[in-house]
């Protein structure tokens, strides 16, 4: 009797419905990337979107000519850097030096999607270095922000349109723009939703004048006038989190400006930001952070 086999797992690096995916010519980076006075400073050199990316596998012994980073906006996937694997799920982004040994990859069950660049340029190690000063932990949270990705498809579509030199000028003046929504989100954030958002934005504005207050689903969506189960929709669409979760999100953000520049004690930390339980706070703290608060505050200082 023949044993039941499962099937085998085909790993690959791209060709996925739907992806998109642009590599400038090395004749474009020789010529004019290099040279041009405003280009040269950090430039890219592939681009691309992989939806739902089942089977994505990449392995580099050698590491990349560029820098990658990596943006998950769905499912979830993995990244090893010098032999550590970090675990990448949606709004988490992930950078990974030039000439780095790594690999990364879809998980099987729930393969993420991913927005993702190379890139290069003499102030590219100053950048990276930068944002790492910047943003706590292996695995870096932001908030999802829809002008994020628009400021992505903007590049992208600018790239179709050809390799001119104002394209070239204007996709480097961009993805500044992109890396500085990464590196400064809380004033990247501060752009105001409108239209059909503008009632998220207010209720964002209330979650940020209460930190130190506790509000169940319904509190917010009374302030929003609508009903529980649209405004949980609204919100979600429009920031990426449960009405919840970005409220802890901003608790945790407080709290790790007071951990880095106040000696307030952990407990009376806890209690700014609304939570009368110092366990419950470490909990969730280390949660977001993937560090506890003491070791969180002893690492910044």
């Amino acid at each position: 009797m023949k044993k039941h086999q499962s099937p085998v797992r085909i790993k690959k690096r791209e060709g996925f419905e739907g992806q998109r995916h642009i590599v400038l010519p090395k004749k474009i980076e020789s010529a004019f990337l290099k040279k041009d006075p405003i280009t040269k400073q950090i430039y890219i050199t592939d681009i691309g979107y992989f939806p739902k990316a089942k089977n994505h596998f990449v392995l580099r012994e050698e590491g990349a000519e560029q820098h990658i980073l990596i943006y998950c906006v769905d499912g979830t996937g993995w990244v090893e850097l010098e032999g550590q694997r970090v675990v990448i799920s949606p709004s988490t982004f992930f950078i990974i030096p030039l000439g780095a040994k790594h690999s990364y990859g879809a998980d099987e069950q729930n393969p993420w999607s991913i927005y993702w660049v190379h890139f290069k340029g003499k102030l590219s190690k100053q950048i990276i270095e930068l944002i790492s000063e910047q943003v706590s932990g292996l695995e870096p949270k932001i908030i999802f922000n829809e002008n994020r990705i628009k400021i992505f498809e903007e590049i992208y579509l600018t790239l179709e349109n050809g390799y001119s030199d104002d394209n070239l000028r204007f996709i480097t003046m961009a993805f500044y723009h992109f890396l500085s929504s990464i590196l400064y989100e809380d004033k990247f954030g501060r752009v105001e939703l409108k239209n059909s958002n503008q009632v998220v934005g207010e209720v964002i504005k209330f979650m940020q004048q209460n930190l130190g207050a506790s509000f169940a689903l319904k509190d917010f969506a009374d302030r929003a006038n609508l009903s529980v189960s649209h405004f949980s929709m609204v919100f979600r669409s429009a920031t990426g989190y449960s009405p919840s979760d970005y409220f802890n999100h901003l608790k945790i953000q407080k709290a790790c400006q007071q951990l880095r520049f106040t000696d307030l004690s952990i407990k009376q930390i806890s209690n700014t930001v609304g939570i009368k339980d110092p366990y419950y706070f470490s909990r969730l703290f280390t949660k977001w952070m993937h560090v506890s608060p003491s070791a969180y505050r002893k690492m910044k200082k």
